[in-house]
Order: structure tokens, then C-alpha cells, then sequence
């Protein structure tokens, strides 16, 4: 079913402005107030290979990055299970739709409860719109998300997996080999792009995955605020 049409105001689309991206850092210790009871821990080895590159076909790169709660992920622990990775960013308008009305509404904690082992990750830089532990928590809270949000204030992880936008999905097979990337769907805020049938490109990956089939369209190009990368 195509989605409704939702009117996005100039003033929107300059606030997702393109935001220049560093090479990768490999440092991941997130900025927080001192003394502050929910601060994330720092990881004790960085988050991630500094050669570390995703590929459609190849293995995910391994990371451990701590959630808004303090609590740490490796994705490699999750390994014999689907994984999906959706970059974030509580300010986002594009976020704010597909979280509040849009394709994310529901359909997060609907996977997980089918085994999936769905996380959200925050490579904005401190400062940066919607950066953080703090405004992580808070975007979780309003938008009913049930699953972690993983804080990447160095973007050594975003880099490694070439997430440019929020929202930019990632889908890890039971094998951990990156079985797609891209857009959720093909409607940004909810208008199907050139017209035509709605398409959900996350949710054909997760079908094909588990039917064994080869991913038809395992890459697709992703739409979004751009990544609030720290500047080189």
C-alpha cells in the first residue's frame, strides 16, 4: 500500500543539510558530563578496525560500541542471527517521520520478536544535531523504540560501514556477511519516489534472506539528513 504524502517545508530540508565526513577516527569514547549516572563506558579497544570496510557479500566489520545506557554491543556475539543496523539521529526530520508515521513505526519490534537483532547506531559528533547519549535516550523514548541506541561520537563504525544518511540501513545475514544496504524504502517521507508501487527494500531483504534466496536488489541508494560526522 503507498504510503500518504506528507509536505516537507523548505526549512526542513536545509536542517538535513549536507555535513562534510573525516576519515575514520578510531577513537570512540563518548563526551559526557562528569559524574553522570546513565554516561556511557568507553570502550577498552577501539570500536572498530581502522581498515575496516563493508561490502555487499563480504563479512560485516566486527565493532563494540556501548549503547545510551552504558551497556556494550559486539556484533559479533550475535552471530547465527539476523542483524540490522539503522543509523540515527533523534533531529532528524527524516527520522522523526519514519520513526512517528512512517516505514520504523512498529516495524522494528515486529523483527525482533521474528529473531532479529535490530540495534540503531549515533555517529554524530559531540555538539552535532542530536548527538549523544543524552538525545539518543530521549529520540528512543519518544519514539517507543524498544531497542538500543549505539553511541559512535568518533564515526570510526559509520565510516567503516559508509553510513551517509539518517536513516541508512544495514542488513547482516546469519553468517555476518552484509547481505544489503541502503534505504529503508523508496518513499522519503512518504512520497514514493518518480511515483509508482511503494517498495520496503529492508523488508524484501529480510524475505529473500530467509527464504535463502540472494538478495534482488541488495543495494539501494539511501535517503536522509546527512551523517553529523566530526569535521577533519
Amino acid at each position: 500500500m503507498r504510503p500518504t504524502a506528507t509536505a516537507l517545508p523548505i526549512l526542513v530540508l536545509l536542517a538535513c543539510g549536507p555535513a562534510p565526513a573525516p576519515a575514520p577516527n578510531t577513537s570512540s569514547a563518548p563526551v559526557v558530563p562528569e559524574g553522570d549516572p546513565k554516561a556511557p563506558a568507553a570502550p577498552a579497544t577501539p570500536p572498530v578496525a581502522a581498515d575496516a570496510r563493508a561490502a555487499i557479500g563480504q563479512p560485516a566489520p566486527d565493532f563494540t560500541l556501548v549503547d545510551a545506557e552504558g551497556k556494550p554491543f559486539t556484533l559479533a556475539d550475535h552471530r547465527g542471527k539476523l542483524v540490522v543496523l539503522e543509523w540515527f539521529n533523534p533531529g532528524c526530520p527524516f527520522v522523526k517521520y519514519a520513526h512517528g508515521e512512517g516505514p520504523l513505526k512498529g516495524m522494528a519490534a515486529t523483527e525482533i520478536a521474528a529473531g532479529v537483532v535490530w540495534v540503531a547506531i549515533n555517529s554524530g559528533a559531540p555538539g552535532k544535531q542530536g548527538a549523544g547519549a543524552d538525545a539518543s535516550r530521549e529520540g528512543a523514548k519518544e519514539f517507543g523504540m524498544a531497542h538500543p541506541v549505539l553511541v559512535d561520537d568518533s564515526g570510526a563504525v559509520g565510516h567503516a560501514y559508509g553510513a551517509a544518511k539518517t536513516p541508512h540501513v544495514f542488513l547482516v545475514d546469519t553468517a555476518g556477511v552484509l547481505a544489503y544496504a541502503g534505504a529503508i524504502d523508496n518513499a522519503p517521507i512518504g512520497e514514493v519516489d518518480g511515483g509508482g508501487a511503494y517498495v520496503n527494500h529492508l523488508a524484501a531483504a529480510l524475505a529473500d534472506v530467509r527464504a535463502g534466496r540472494t538478495v534482488a536488489v541488495p543495494e539501494t541508494k539511501a535517503y536522509g539528513c546527512s551523517v553529523k560526522y566530526a569535521k577533519g
